[in-house]
């Protein structure tokens, strides 16, 4: 006999489209279309040119992202966070690095971690998979897109 699950109190979750625009402010994206991929367990970005280095004892990525219609062409350099297999679109899974940075979704922001893949062929330069959002109150609507608005800059306080 499987046990049900204690039911949790309703809270209002902000509803985001199936398309959203995003920002990676520490990689220097203040505007990108992302898909968001509750299919995909791990989010994705566009990486070019991926070049690990060594700086202060530490592993380190450089790559770059390619202008589209959607962002300019950016280039960044961050600390790895580690190297996984991750299933493509095709299920094959493939070595790739992970980094972890600020994602800014509409007045929201939180930090996930990002796999650099070649995306080439796919219609969006990046994926938000199901652990980004997983624990931040979202609810997806498949039918719609955009619904978060530009995303809103970190204020210090």
């Amino acid at each position: 006999m499987t046990r049900a699950k204690k039911a949790r109190p309703f809270t209002t979750a902000d509803i985001i489209g199936w398309r959203e625009i995003v920002s990676l402010p520490e990689l220097g994206i203040f505007e990108m279309s992302a898909k968001i991929d509750t299919g995909a367990r791990t989010s994705a970005l566009h990486a070019e040119d991926q070049e690990v280095f060594e700086r202060d004892g530490r592993t380190w990525v450089r790559f770059r992202v390619p202008a589209s219609r959607h962002h300019s062409d950016f280039r960044a350099e961050v600390p790895v966070l580690d190297q996984r297999d991750i299933k493509n679109t095709s299920g094959v899974p493939e070595r790739r690095i992970v980094i972890r940075t600020h994602l800014n979704l509409g007045q929201h922001h939180w930090l996930i971690d990002v796999s650099l893949a070649d995306r080439t062929n796919m219609g969006f330069d990046m994926i938000l998979g199901r652990t980004a959002i997983r624990r931040h109150n979202v609810l997806v609507d498949a039918g719609r897109s955009f619904l978060s608005g530009k995303p809103a800059p970190i204020t210090k306080q």
